[in-house]
């Protein structure tokens, strides 16, 4: 008598059941995350303690952002060549003997300085950090992108905090803090991350810049460098005239990341559904360019400008979701590509945002608030005067978890 065994239900890993080396790499994604918002709680305490005026201590995100922007060119080309490992422990160098070098400064030409360099180091990591975790993961290419969107969540919402905490104890403890993780996590990734062979694949430097002749891809990136200028002025000026302690600032950009994670991965793509992507990138960049009027008219009230900056988490988190999506199928070139052509645009043009910013400020607290609305609604009217150019967009049915998406979302969220 013979028996028949079922076979075996197939078992696929939790997600949580992953190498150390996916966690090695998780985690420090999270610390390179934190470091974008790490530094609004100390803006204030720096410029008291150095004497420097707003528009000086607003260089910290120009240089950051500059450099991370023209970094972006670079990266892939870099990191095509050496491989992924060693892209990452050389963006994870750079950062701590930068992040060092910011605390111990004694001016703030130095600092300014230093988080230019950190901003390359950035650039490096978070070209390739997606990759390592996709390389090294199990269960699949979308757990393992899953993975990394929550360490960019976390790292986001946590840096103002972290900062504010740290902030309260002296203004560089926060880049102390931030060269210790990352050292940590240097040696963490050096031996847990196996070596991966090369990509057969070089990419071209001159790639970027031949993909923004296509219409499409310009009016995405241009559009972003706009409503950028908006988003510039909240992060780096909005401290100033809240006038609060390192542990408020700290809190209320807590809030701020937290909206902007949540919106991000679970409000932007029900809302793309039920009302298409064109559409509400435009209602989410008319309300954000809403709330920044309200700031301008309203600088002097510390609770409207507590609830518009929280808020405004939430409109740009839909945002840049969206946004991002366009910008992987604005233009018949590779994903990769593409995302280094927009993230060059958006950022080196809106790296003058927070130093103009701080400049306006210094003659009339409610000026930059009302340029900032203003840059907006011009990035409303770029994408509007595009839409033909962008009309397949809304009949594209979009590929959940793709590896060079979830690498753009993270440059649109690290700006």
């Amino acid at each position: 008598m013979s028996t028949t065994t079922a076979p075996a239900a197939s078992t696929k890993p939790g997600i949580l059941q992953q190498p150390k080396s996916v966690w090695a790499v998780a985690f420090a994604s999270v610390i390179a995350f934190m470091g974008i918002g790490l530094v609004d709680p100390i803006l204030k305490p720096i410029a008291e303690q150095l004497d420097a005026t707003p528009s000086q201590v607003s260089l910290l995100f120009t240089s950051y952002m500059l450099v991370t922007g023209v970094a972006m060119l670079f990266t892939g080309m870099i990191s095509s060549r050496i491989g992924a490992k060693k892209t990452l422990l050389w963006g994870l160098a750079i950062i701590v003997v930068f992040a060092a070098a910011a605390g111990a400064s004694s001016t703030i030409n130095q600092i300014v300085g230093f988080r230019a360099g950190w901003g390359l180091g950035n650039a490096l990591f978070i070209a390739t950090a997606l990759a390592a975790i996709v390389g090294a993961a199990s269960g699949g290419v979308a757990r393992a992108i899953i993975l990394y969107e929550a360490a960019l969540g976390i790292g986001i919402a946590v840096g103002p905090l972290v900062g504010g905490v740290l902030g309260n104890i002296s203004w560089r403890a926060p880049f102390f803090g931030v060269a210790t993780l990352m050292a940590i996590a240097f040696i963490f990734i050096m031996v847990m991350l196996p070596k991966a062979p090369k990509p057969q694949h070089h990419t071209s430097l001159a790639a970027p810049f031949l993909a923004l002749r296509h219409r499409g891809l310009l009016t995405v990136a241009i559009t972003a460098l706009l409503y950028n200028y908006g988003f510039f002025t909240l992060l780096a000026y909005t401290p100033f005239p809240l006038d609060m302690g390192t542990y408020s600032i700290g809190f209320i950009f807590f809030g701020w990341g937290l909206m902007l994670a949540i919106s991000s991965v679970f409000l932007a793509p029900r809302l793309q559904r039920a009302f298409g992507t064109l559409p509400m990138m435009i209602a989410a960049l008319t309300l954000f360019a809403i709330d920044l009027g309200v700031m301008a008219l309203f600088t002097e009230s510390k609770p409207v400008l507590v609830v518009c900056v929280v808020l405004a988490g939430l409109f740009l988190g839909v945002n840049n979701t969206l946004i991002t999506e366009t910008v992987m199928i604005s233009a018949p070139v590779e994903r990769s590509t593409a995302s280094a052509a927009y993230s060059f645009v958006r950022f080196v043009g809106g790296a003058a945002a927070p130093y103009l910013a701080g400049k306006l400020g210094e003659h009339n607290v409610h000026i930059p608030f009302w340029v900032g609305a203003a840059c907006t609604v011009a990035g409303i009217l770029v994408l509007a005067t595009g839409r033909k150019v962008l009309a397949h967009v809304d009949d594209h049915d979009p590929e959940p978890h793709s590896v060079e998406e979830a690498t753009a979302v993270t440059v649109g969220d690290a700006d």
